[in-house]
């Protein structure tokens, strides 16, 4: 989870990361899949940037990347939410004083 955590804690990753699981409900299968091209419109950066970031969100295991053609597809694993989601659930839940 340490190394999801750090890969989520660059703000143009978690940007990218949120984008691919806008429609994405735990437990429900997500199969929206969007191309390098459409996410490069999303965070404006430099083709080489956006590539490093999602090199490095695919490392980390949060999301699967396949070609389709001339296209680069990115997709978030559903499985990645659901342990993202159980791990939260598991913390303990002490009160704020």
């Amino acid at each position: 989870m340490a190394s999801q955590f750090k890969a989520l804690a660059n703000p143009v990753r978690l940007k990218l990361f949120e984008e691919l699981t806008r429609c994405c409900k735990v437990g429900e299968v997500c199969d929206m899949q969007r191309c390098v091209g459409e996410l490069a419109q999303v965070v404006d950066i430099a083709a080489s940037t956006l590539s490093h970031h999602l090199k490095t969100l695919h490392q980390a295991g949060l999301i699967e990347m396949q070609r389709a053609g001339k296209n680069m597809m990115c997709r978030v694993d559903m499985k990645v939410l659901e342990a993202l989601s159980d791990y939260f659930k598991k913390l303990p839940n002490k009160e704020i004083i």
